[in-house]
């Protein structure tokens, strides 16, 4: 066996394996990443593995899923696993008995365990994050040297108690191990399970098979490390806590993937030396967790609630102590402030590689001597040092520990690449190995190498980086696989030589010799310890001042390395440690240094930089000189300008108006399509949601809790009317009634949402739908608060209402998520199904516009592209003065964090210009050019509008104590300046409403025509053109909108270490925009701003797309605030001194000086010059005059940093020419941003023509065509404009969201082609949740699929306008419901009613609730048609009427018959009958859907009976549900069908309806009419539908507890009559079978009931008049009309007396139109339609025509009369027929049999000339005859054309020749009814497949007109002649041969064929 199979694959489907790709697995439609690597390798021997750079036998040996133990070299037996027993458990974790014997379910609980057996773990391949306990035998268990274990095996499960497994196989089959190779114990038990002090059950240390692997790893662990270590190595942890960090803590730990960080067996103690080493010390780390509000979420013991408690796949030697599962509890108590937070932020944390949630700052645990951290260290570097461990042993650190700051991400982020994901478990091969740890440490320093000074390292690049060399080193291996077949000894890589540590530091030396001692390398000969000593030495002298990181390793060891990396750059550390902290910490940080005044020197610093000493003396000097000259010219100013809006013909300024409320395509079009999913969930089969029982809506919108977002919310459901459109309030709602309907989600909101639920339960009828507003804010689980609660009970509030057990399963809640930032709520665990997400859609596909609308959006993607192309201002800045002040104030104050310093910095910045502009002109050194230009444009600003109006200045400060001190401090210096009433500074706080000053409240009034005095603004919306700093505070945005006078976004002060993509892009969103685009577009100028499904992440490839004009001017775009100052003079300003910056672009920056120095107009002076020069423009060039003067300032303000592109990482993007971006700087334009980076970008800044220079131009009138400009701060900036690899900004590829983390660091990256859909699926593959998100624990709920049926996410960029979409949604989901609830039914007037003559045929006895038989007899027939369905039908004349041809309804065309038949919509009363869309409680189990029942079963049971004139015995089929057998007789034995009960004529039952209904269907198995329960009221029927037999399956599944009557195959082109005919027959033969079966029993055949029904398939409501009568005779009487239940007219029928005379029984068809005197007669004898009862027995001799395809009820009617049978229409009860627009008699298409093409033909094409070559129809022959009969008869009869005195007389049968021809029906049977025909002269005659009662003589009795048509119709040509010769016809008609004709059917068709000749 040897070493020749070492590393051989498991797999032979080598190829297919390898074929799929990492791209491939990224586009899988898979939610959840395949388990593509579990069993990748076999061991291959050390010495192999040596050469892959991984020879470590301790690392090698504890493979998690591999095969360790005795067997590595051997091949795998091939094992076939038996098949589990029938009905037992198979879930992984779980025994066959199906208990849990997951090691993190059952830790807690008492386990009773035999005397001499232990506790054991084992592991299963196919759950690699779990250990399962088992109880064993410690006999047949080794001892500590690995010896003394019995062969064989004893062991019982722990789940259910099953005694006595005498074999591992089969034990391991009990308890779900599925395993692929033999099962052996050696390699599935893996860990002893001992008890920790608190009593949980943990994993303790290795089980030593063969004590091989324990002695080596003691071997070489000895070398560093003292004799209690080993074994500590793989110990299991004692939890101190039980809200310990588990695995999941870790940034990017994959869950679910062998886990890297956190790997439990080496970062944990056994309980036995738990206490020893633990002894007193964890105290002071775990009170204060708890205490700590949202720092440390519930973290689980270390093998955790996780599951991905699993070790790494590759282990470093030496315990990690500082993994983040370890137990922290070995450090002193003196360790500095974040000790207690030591990995410790599950939640808040900012999550991104540089960021991560363990900052240590006290030692660790480990071997070898402490090093001690030097006294004043942070006093000499002016920064505290990051160290992050590497691999291997890392020293103590003891002294100084608040200096420093240690941090295991970067062993995480090794760790996480070790363990190759199991997506590429595909490949396969055991040559690929993982990337060897000295590769890992290589390649971290030449990222390191390359990183400028001003960027900090990512963990994201550094996985990508690792990504990217492991699969380049594997390429030629997967090529290799993907050709050739796999062989069998795989070749072993050679090619590169791997890296040896004995290389490792000179090859790192070698790497960062090229760097300039950016990057210092410490090579240690004996551990890590000596390397920190030299880099703390270093640093105490000075000589690493211009280093950034320190490399320091020790390859000592002949196994392993040991390696950690110091960040020592001022810059780098201050980013790092800070981004450890989370967000309630950085808060509390912020609060301690202003609270203890270490701010103040700060203060004291800022000072001394003035020239004139303080700045608060230079403001109070001002004041005074200026007191009494600034007041007055200022105030009377600004007093002027109000008055004169008051007076009569002064100017107004005309750009100011707020938009009216109204819905934009756009937000139509996503309301249509939530309306869709609400509809798809409730049309699957899954009866989540009945949206038929539901009569209204109801909803409620939670919000965060902010009270602008808030008042927002109220406007918006105020003003969109959806109140009253819902019906939820009457008119004029209140402000009150519109609370009732918005939560905000603060400590007050459960009573609120306990009434919501409460009104849910009491009204099932309404569908509430609950709105998450902003849902991806508080993703906190519940299980937190509970932690937490004492301090904010807030904490997890949404979890705990929206995500309650009443929520969830309430069927009538529908919960809506809606964010711009879904990435949280798309992990692994989501509770939101893929197919209910809806994406906001793109505006543009394939270049045409979608939704054409006036204003097209700006968001993040076209703030990127300004940066991006060259044609245009960038809208997104950074200020690098301002940067560069920060930097050298971080040095300075190392102990203040940087929050701090840049906020005093800005605000100092601000208040240097506030001064500059007043007229302080040396201020404007103090501040930056951005800032200058800001405070220019804003107090100028309202000068140029007759009005005032001005423009917003957003100054954005996350930190609420230090907003209030921006405040107080700009509030101070404007007092101070005197420029109170030139704009006003708000401080907006979430939690408090907007406070402005009364003289801008009075100007805000004016503006908007507001006259209650009580009135103040509550929606930063209602700030629209106030001039205003607003300071925007608060940890996140809540979804505030600002207004259209936004001119300038300052989120210079955001947190810039939080670099989350949701972070980022919600303060980026605060910008996002609506631009005019009514302004001329230029080519390529298109807003693809609404990325979604069709479009992709963000194009920013449009570099073409310049906005340049021809002449190669600049484009001149409305600018937005062109400020002039007129008021005052002051000296031109010189360029801004660029040098004192410091900035690390100085070279750009004087570059941009002179740019902005040179710029034509000399844009660089400052605003007074330039209100004179704007009234005489100087003489200048064209391109300069076409600028506005608002450009030209901010030419000279934007100078600042051009040179962005060129700041962008090397060779990413097109570095356009320095001097150009410069001078385009100045033309910036302004804009808002932040759409998810989801959306497009595009150029579309809206460019326009030269403007026209004037003095007073208002700020607003721009406003609305120009976004905000973006000030960002540096760190940020680089990270949303520099690219990845995939051409997506950096922003997209970090971690989307604090609350959740990377499921693995193999991952692919984002894709710039992927549409919102597939970023949605890479996310839900890619990333888990952290513990304390609430969709933590959702997979645990035991179900695979954990979607929530009823829960929706609805995501679009920033201020799109998602709000108006779902309220418009509710809308149209109220009106759909109401529209559910109605139907559309026939409402036509009857037809032909002026034809009665008022003889005697009415029934008089106006009151008789049934007919009098004897009276009924004496009615005369009414032959006339009055159903309004056949008013294209031909007339039935009888001898009663005379009818002018002018009394016919007008003519219409056949096709128009349909669309123009009248309806009327009604609602549907609760005796409706209903179609398969119609589900409720009631009717669940009479439709066969109840969840309590399985599907319906059903039984095929033919049925035959004879029938002569068929010829042949028919063969029916019924399909009968097993709840329907009650309803049929069967054979006993054999249980052959025998007959359909039938009940008697006795019967006097309320309980059920006597008469069968048969209800003939084809093509409606959806919109039939089939649900009869409600018409029925539920009483007992019996309910058969006729199908075709194609249709069957069709119908059965959709009514599976329906009879079907299936028709023969030879029906299955047959028409309505075919259906008809069977129906009656069978029915006749049933009653026969029903007589003499129950004449045995003793009753008389007449008894037997001989009625059915036959009803439509669109029969929905029924009717009956009430008549109040005012006596027997009298002409006056008044009736009502009301809905009535079927079951109610039935019953009445069936109780008429003597019933049995009657042969048909119907009613009226209902219309709105139906007048007094058709119901005043309660009965009527004639046709009746729709919906009869027919008596079987009397009208056995009378059959329906089975070849008929139309009228086949009025031939049927006029047959029964003539037999001499009575019909009765009750005149009282009338039917509603619902209009359905498919199937029925519109399923018979007539096309060509020849031609593919499906042309119509027309009805004249229907017939040809016997044997021509006519084009053969693939149609029945009996529809082409009605049809052409209908269309085109006047061809056979053209005499009769007009004519209704000389009708056509047709003889045994009604045809409909048309309405303009009438016929006359006679029967030829013997003793027939037939009108008299003496008084008659026909115009023509027909015979229709006459039979033998029609002689010469019978024919001889009637006359005809002189050349008078005939037509006889037969079924060949040779009956035709034999016809004519039997009927003499030749005697009296002239034939010609050319005169013969037949339907357009080939021959196996049966074409009908007809003769025609004229009367001689």
């Amino acid at each position: 066996m040897g070493n020749s199979y070492a590393g051989q694959l498991k797999t032979t489907r080598f190829e297919e394996v390898l074929h799929n790709s990492i791209e491939a697995s990224l586009r899988s439609n898979s939610l959840v990443p395949r388990p593509i690597f579990s069993q990748l390798y076999l061991e291959a021997e050390q010495q192999l593995s040596a050469l892959e750079g991984g020879s470590r036998v301790d690392n090698e040996e504890e493979e998690e899923e591999g095969d360790g133990g005795l067997e590595q070299n051997c091949p795998p037996n091939p094992y076939q696993m038996h098949p589990p027993p029938e009905g037992c458990c198979t879930t992984d974790g779980f025994c066959q008995a199906g208990k849990d014997l997951r090691l993190v379910s059952i830790s807690s609980e008492p386990i009773d365990v035999p005397v001499g057996f232990l506790l054991v773990g084992a592991k299963s391949p196919s759950l690699p994050d779990h250990l399962l306990v088992c109880a064993v035998d410690k006999r047949f268990l080794p001892d500590d040297n690995g010896h003394n274990a019995l062969l064989g095996f004893s062991g019982n499960c722990v789940g259910c108690g099953k005694k006595g497994f005498c074999y591992f196989t089969e034990f391991s089959n009990h308890i779900n191990l599925k395993l692929t190779t033999q099962p052996k114990k050696q390699k599935h038990l893996k860990y002893y399970l001992v008890r920790n002090a608190q009593g949980t059950l943990t994993k303790g240390p290795l089980i030593c098979w063969k004590g091989s692997e324990f002695r080596s790893r003691q071997a070489s662990v000895g070398v560093c490390s003292s004799s209690l270590f080993p074994p500590l190595d793989s110990s299991g942890p004692p939890a101190p806590f039980p809200g310990e960090p588990g695995p999941g803590t870790t940034p990017s730990a994959p869950l679910g993937a062998p886990q890297a960080g956190p790997a439990p067996d080496h970062s944990a103690l056994t309980a036995a030396l738990g206490p020893a080493v633990f002894n007193g010390k964890d105290s002071p780390k775990h009170q204060p967790l708890v205490k700590n509000r949202l720092s440390a979420v519930p973290r689980p013991s270390a093998l955790g609630i996780l599951s991905n408690s699993g070790p790494p796949k590759k282990r470093h030697k030496g315990w990690s102590p500082e993994s983040p599962s370890a137990s922290d509890g070995g450090y002193p108590q003196g360790a500095g402030t974040r000790a207690k937070y030591e990995s410790a932020g599950v939640t808040c944390m900012p999550q991104v590689g540089l960021v991560g949630p363990a900052s240590v700052t006290f030692p660790v645990v480990a071997s070898g001597e402490p090093v001690s951290v030097p006294d004043n260290l942070l006093k000499i570097c002016k920064a505290k040092p990051v160290i992050f461990k590497g691999h291997g042993n890392f020293p103590y650190l003891c002294g100084n520990l608040n200096d420093v700051v240690v941090s295991p991400l970067l062993y995480t982020c090794y760790q996480n690449s070790q363990s190759i994901s199991r997506a590429y478990e595909q490949y396969g091969a055991a040559t690929i190995q993982p990337i060897s740890e000295e590769m890992q440490l290589l390649l971290t320093v030449y990222y390191l190498v390359q990183l400028a000074a001003d960027q900090v390292p990512l963990m994201e690049d550094l996985e990508q980086i690792f990504l990217r060399s492991w699969r380049e080193s594997h390429l030629t291996e997967i090529r290799q696989y993907q050709q050739a077949p796999p062989q069998p000894f795989p070749p072993v890589q050679g090619a590169v030589a791997p890296v040896t540590s004995a290389q490792l530091p000179w090859l790192a030396g070698l790497a960062a010799s090229s760097c300039n001692d950016s990057v210092h390398i410490i090579e240690c000969t004996y551990s890590l310890a000596e390397g920190l000593s030299e880099m703390f030495r270093l640093l105490i002298e000075g000589k690493l001042a211009k280093t950034n990181y320190v490399v320091i390793i020790c390859a000592c060891r002949s196994a392993a390395i040991d390696s950690c990396i110091a960040v020592t750059g001022k810059y780098q550390a201050r980013i790092l440690s800070e981004s450890l902290l989370t967000p309630a910490e950085y808060q509390k940080e912020v609060n301690y240094e202003l609270v203890t005044g270490k701010v103040d020197s700060l203060g004291a610093f800022f000072s001394t930089l003035c020239p004139e000493g303080d700045i608060d003396i230079l403001l109070d000097k001002f004041h005074q000189e200026n007191q009494g000259l600034v007041s007055s010219s200022l105030t009377a100013s600004s007093v002027t300008k109000s008055a004169s809006l008051d007076v009569s013909g002064a100017p107004v300024c005309t750009s100011y108006h707020l938009e009216p409320h109204r819905i934009r395509p756009f937000q139509l079009a996503v309301a249509q399509k939530l309306l869709s999913h609400v509809c798809s969930i409730a049309d699957s089969s899954t009866q989540n949601l009945d949206l038929g029982s539901f009569e209204k809506v109801d909803f409620l919108i939670c919000i965060p809790p902010s009270e602008v977002t808030y008042q927002q919310t109220l406007f918006h459901v105020w003003h969109s009317g959806v109140l009253l459109e819902l019906g939820l309030e009457k008119e004029h709602v209140t402000r009150q009634r519109v609370e009732q309907y918005v939560l905000k989600l603060d400590a007050e909101a459960q009573t609120k949402f306990k009434s919501f639920l409460q009104n849910s339960f009491q009204n099932p009828h309404t569908l509430f739908v609950l709105i998450h507003d902003h849902a991806h804010w508080d993703l906190v689980s519940s299980a937190v608060h509970n932690l937490y609660s004492q301090s904010d009970p807030s904490v997890g509030l949404v979890d705990r209402l929206l995500n309650c057990k009443e929520v969830k399963e309430a069927p009538n809640i529908v919960t809506l998520h809606v964010t711009s930032f879904p990435y949280a709520l798309q992990t692994q665990h989501t509770l939101v199904s893929p197919y209910n997400e809806i994406h906001w859609p793109a505006s543009y596909s394939d270049g045409v516009d979608l939704y054409p609308e006036n204003k097209k959006y700006f968001g993040l993607s076209e703030f990127i592209e300004s940066t991006l192309s060259g044609h245009s201002l960038p809208l997104l800045r950074y200020d690098s003065s301002f940067e560069a002040m920060v930097t050298a104030l971080g040095k300075r104050f190392p102990r203040l964090h940087s929050a701090v310093i840049r906020t005093f910095v800005l605000v100092q910045h601000y208040a240097a210009a506030m001064m500059a502009v007043s007229g302080l002109s040396q201020m404007k050194n103090y501040t930056s050019v951005e800032t200058l230009e800001i405070t220019q444009n804003l107090i100028n600003s309202p000068k140029q509008c007759p009005c005032g109006h001005g423009l917003m200045v957003l100054l954005r400060v996350p930190c609420s104590p230090l907003a209030a001190v921006a405040y107080e401090r700009l509030a101070h210096v404007r007092a101070r300046l005197a420029l109170e009433e030139h704009f006003e500074i708000i401080l907006g706080n979430p939690a408090s409403g907007i406070t402005i000053g009364k003289h801008f409240l009075k100007q805000l009034k004016v503006w908007q025509n507001i006259e209650d005095a009580e009135w103040r603004p509550q929606t930063y919306l209602e700030l629209e053109g106030l001039p205003c700093i607003l300071i925007f505070s608060g940890m996140d945005p809540h979804g505030e909108s600002l207004p259209r006078s936004l001119r300038y976004c300052d989120l210079r002060l955001i947190n810039s270490s939080c670099l989350v993509r949701t972070a980022l892009e919600q303060e980026l969103g605060l910008a996002a925009y609506f631009v005019s685009s009514e302004a001329p577009l230029e080519k390529g100028a298109r807003t693809e701003a609404l990325e979604s499904d069709g479009e992709k992440l963000s194009s920013t490839d449009n570099e073409d797309e310049e906005l340049v004009t021809e002449d190669g001017t600049m484009i001149t775009r409305p600018l937005q605030c062109v400020c002039f100052e007129t008021g005052s003079t002051s000296e031109k300003r010189s360029p801004v001194k660029r040098e004192r910056s410091r900035s690390h672009d100085s070279a750009s920056s004087s570059l941009s000086s002179k740019a902005s120095s040179s710029a034509p107009c000399g844009e660089s002076s400052a605003g007074p010059s330039q209100g004179e020069r704007a009234r005489s423009p100087p003489p200048c060039g064209p391109s300069e005059e076409a600028r506005a003067p608002g450009e030209r300032q901010r030419l000279r303000a934007a100078g600042g940093p051009p040179s962005v592109i060129s700041r962008h990482s090397p060779g990413l993007t097109p570095q356009p020419d320095p001097s150009l971006k410069s001078g385009q700087r100045g033309v910036q334009v302004s804009a808002p941003s932040a759409s998810s980076s989801g959306s497009a970008s595009s150029p579309a800044l809206p460019a326009a023509g030269p403007l026209v220079l004037q003095a007073s131009q208002c700020s607003m009138t721009k406003s609305c065509r120009q976004p905000p400009v973006v000030f960002l701060p540096k760190l940020v900036y680089d990270m949303v404009t520099s690219t990845d690899g995939s051409g997506l900004p950096k922003a997209a590829s970090l971690l989307p969201s604090h609350s959740v983390m990377w499921a693995s660091s193999f991952r692919p990256l984002l894709s710039k082609t992927m549409t919102s859909t597939e970023q949605s699926l890479y996310y839900r593959q890619w990333t888990v949740p952290r513990p304390g998100h609430m969709d933590y624990g959702n997979r645990a709920e035991g179900r695979v699929d954990g979607f929530h049926p009823r829960r929706l996410l609805l995501s679009g960029p920033p201020q799109i306008g998602k709000t108006g979409a779902y309220l418009q949604f509710l809308s149209i989901l109220s009106r759909m419901l109401i529209r559910l609830t109605e139907v559309d039914v026939y409402d036509e007037e009857e037809i032909n009613i002026n034809l009665r003559e008022d003889s005697d045929w009415h029934y008089l006895q106006l009151s008789d609730p049934w007919p009098d038989l004897e009276l009924f007899k004496k009615l005369p027939f009414d032959y006339i048609i009055h159903d309004p369905k056949y008013e294209d039908a031909s007339l039935i004349c009888s001898h009663h009427q005379s009818v002018k041809s002018e009394d016919r309804g007008t003519h219409r065309k056949p096709e128009d018959l349909y669309l123009r038949r009248q309806t009327a919509r009604m609602r549907l009363s609760k005796f409706a009958a209903y179609n398969t869309y119609h589900h409720c409680e009631q009717c669940h189990q009479y439709m066969g859907f109840h969840p309590r029942y399985q599907l319906y079963e059903s039984t095929l049971h033919a049925f035959a009976f004879s029938y002569s004139m068929l010829g042949e015995e028919i063969q029916l089929h019924f399909i009968i549900p097993k709840s329907k057998e009650h309803h049929f007789v069967f054979s006993q034995p054999g249980g052959q069908l025998e007959s359909m009960r039938l009940p008697l004529v006795t019967d006097k039952s309320h309980e059920y309806i006597k008469s069968p209904t048969f209800t003939p269907t084809t093509g409606r198995h959806e919109h039939g009419l089939f649900n009869l329960y409600h018409a029925m009221d539920g009483a007992s029927h019996l309910h058969v539908l006729v199908v075709k037999e194609y249709e069957m399956a069709i119908y059965k599944k959709y009514w599976p507890n329906h009879i079907m009557l299936v028709l023969p195959s030879i029906f299955n082109s047959a028409g309505v009559g075919a259906a008809h005919f069977l129906i009656k027959e069978l029915s006749y033969h049933n009653l026969e079978l029903e007589r003499n079966r129950q004449e045995e029993l003793g009753i008389k055949p007449q008894d037997i009931w001989p009625f059915i029904v036959i009803s439509d398939d669109s029969c929905v409501m029924w009717n009956v008049v009430d008549i109040d009568g005012g006596g027997e005779r009298s002409r006056e009487f008044s009736w009502s009309e009301r809905n009535v239940s079927l079951k109610h007219i039935m019953q009445h029928i069936e109780a008429s007396p003597n019933i049995t005379h009657y042969a048909l029984i119907g009613m009226r068809k209902w219309s709105s139109k139906t007048g007094s005197r058709e119901v005043r007669e309660p009965f009527s004898r004639c046709h009746v339609h729709d919906f009869i009862v027919l008596n079987v027995d009397l009208t056995q001799n009378v059959q329906y025509n089975q070849n008929r395809f139309m009228c086949d009820d009025v031939d049927f009617n006029l047959r029964v009369h003539s037999a001499g049978l009575l019909l009765c229409r009750f005149n009282r009860f009338s039917v509603m027929k619902k209009q359905i627009a498919v199937g029925g008699h519109r399923s018979f298409h007539i096309t060509s049999k020849v031609s593919d093409s499906p042309m119509a033909v027309v009805p004249a094409q229907y017939i040809c000339a016997p044997d021509s070559k006519h084009t053969f129809l693939a149609a029945p022959a009996q529809l082409l005859l009605e049809k052409f009969l209908q269309h085109h008869s006047h061809r056979f009869f053209p005499l009769s054309l007009k004519n209704p005195g000389h009708p056509v007389l047709s003889v045994d049968c009604y045809l409909n020749l048309g309405s303009q021809i009438s016929v006359c029906y006679v029967s030829s049977r013997p003793h027939s009814l037939n009108i008299s025909c003496s008084d008659f002269v026909f115009s023509g005659l027909l015979l229709y497949l006459c039979d033998s009662f029609v002689g010469a003589s019978f024919l001889k009795k009637f006359h005809f007109l002189k050349g008078a048509t005939l037509c006889v119709i037969c079924q060949d040509r040779n009956s035709l002649r034999q016809t004519v010769v039997r009927l003499e016809l030749e005697d009296e008609w002239q034939f010609r041969l050319r005169d013969e004709f037949q339907t357009a059917n080939a021959k196996e068709d049966r074409p009908l064929f007809f003769l025609t000749g004229r009367h001689i």
